[in-house]
């Protein structure tokens, strides 16, 4: 029998944030969205507070002063490698993982039983990512990823549990299915959980003994799974290779409204830099480039314009000085002076592993050129790892007079030397 391990950090935004400030245990910290619009993570003594997940920030000043929360603008680049080292230090206690959110992963635990306790297993896993990283985890364990999730969840919500809960005894699965709503079962969504509800399926537990081939029949095979992973039956596999992106998307509400198209280029020229970056690291190449660009839909007084267009190039390609070309020549296609634009963003397609198959013509470059150029980007890549965004192409620009509003913007304590903590 399979046996998961869901190990899911605890508030991860707010975590990171208070990881280098401990002054923070015990205060109401919030985390804000991009552009710092609304609460998109909250500590314990912020929900305590009442504060709900995505409140517009403009709603919480009164309660921000009155209870000194303290508020973070969102700093990925932090997250993006807490997260890593979380995920390090779960891989080297597990013989497989499957690295599901920025947050979370899911560990093989088959086999492991047989030589030491499970629970054993999910206290050591949580004591260590606490002393080599100095995050918070709670860890689900049970022999399907559905159970492990509603495991992960008791973990959480019941302190006597110390954040392990290991929920392979089926009694013990019905106890806690009967506690849990049918809407936080894992892929159960509201539109879903209210459907269940009119058919009398409120809990859990009901859904997991449900009729599968009724559930099918009225829902999905995707929910007839869930009610077989409820009752022990395993039907998502782990999947430790993650499978490669068939889009990538990258776009950005703006700071402020945008009515010049050389600010706006930059900003595209950015997202597309950003999304050729992430083309490479996957060894893939592309054959179409769409852009879009938006007015926002709240200033219904101004003249609003959604636009979006497309171009496929001859021959696939991952060079970011091709794709900015094309960016740039689209957004000109569809700007309109007159407008205050709000948000833009670029989406790369047609994927594809090895350009160097596809048909060439006699006005291509010759694979000497190319070979150069793909060290060129090579090189781009590893230095800008190192330090984000120290190279850049002209194209970006310098000021970023578009870039998101970031008032809270916590330092970037382990990827910048400059914000390197200093002990005095």
């Amino acid at each position: 029998m399979p046996i998961f391990a869901l190990c899911d950090v605890n508030n991860f935004y707010v975590s990171c944030e208070r990881l280098f400030r401990p002054d923070l245990e015990g205060k109401p910290v919030i985390v804000l969205s991009n552009n710092d619009g609304c609460a998109v993570a909250r500590s314990a003594e912020a929900k305590a507070l009442g504060i709900k997940m995505s409140t517009p920030r403009f709603e919480l000043d009164d309660l921000i002063q009155r209870h000194e929360i303290v508020t973070f603008s969102s700093n990925y680049t932090l997250y993006a490698d807490i997260s890593q080292r979380v995920m390090t230090t779960l891989e080297a206690l597990s013989p497989r993982i499957e690295i599901y959110s920025i947050d979370e992963c899911f560990a093989d635990l088959t086999g492991v039983e047989t030589n030491h306790s499970l629970v054993e297993w999910g206290r050591v896993a949580k004591a260590t990512v606490q002393k080599n990283v100095g995050m918070p985890i709670c860890v689900g364990i049970a022999p399907t990823k559905t159970l492990s999730k509603l495991a992960n969840h008791a973990a959480k919500k019941y302190a006597k549990t110390g954040g392990v809960v290991d929920l392979t005894d089926p009694e013990r699965q019905k106890r806690l299915m009967a506690l849990v709503d049918v809407c936080d079962v894992w892929g159960v969504g509201r539109r879903i959980s209210a459907r269940l509800q009119e058919m009398g399926i409120g809990t859990a537990l009901d859904l997991a003994q449900a009729n599968p081939k009724h559930i099918r029949k009225q829902f999905s095979v995707v929910l007839e799974r869930t009610v077989l992973e409820l009752n022990g039956i395993s039907t998502i596999p782990l999947e430790p290779v993650q499978a490669n992106k068939q889009q990538i998307l990258c776009s950005r509400s703006f700071g402020k409204r945008i009515t010049e198209f050389d600010v706006a280029a930059q900003a595209v020229a950015q997202f597309t830099a950003r999304a050729a970056e992430k083309l490479r690291a996957e060894k893939q190449q592309c054959k179409s480039l769409t852009v879009f660009i938006r007015t926002s839909a709240f200033a219904r007084d101004e003249p609003q314009h959604h636009a979006q267009m497309s171009t496929r190039f001859e021959h696939p390609t991952d060079d970011t000085t091709e794709l900015i070309s094309g960016a740039r020549k689209l957004l000109r296609r569809m700007w309109k002076d007159d407008r205050r634009y709000a948000k833009a963003g670029i989406m790369l397609g047609e994927f594809s592993e090895d350009a160097v198959s596809s048909q060439l013509d006699i006005f291509s470059a010759v694979p000497a050129q190319r070979q150069k150029r793909a060290e060129l980007l090579s090189a781009l890549d590893e230095i800008n790892q190192k330090q984000p965004q120290l190279i850049r192409f002209a194209s970006q620009g310098v000021k970023r007079e578009w870039d998101m509003r970031r008032d809270h913007l916590s330092p970037g304590y382990t990827t910048s030397w400059r914000d390197l903590p200093r002990v005095r």
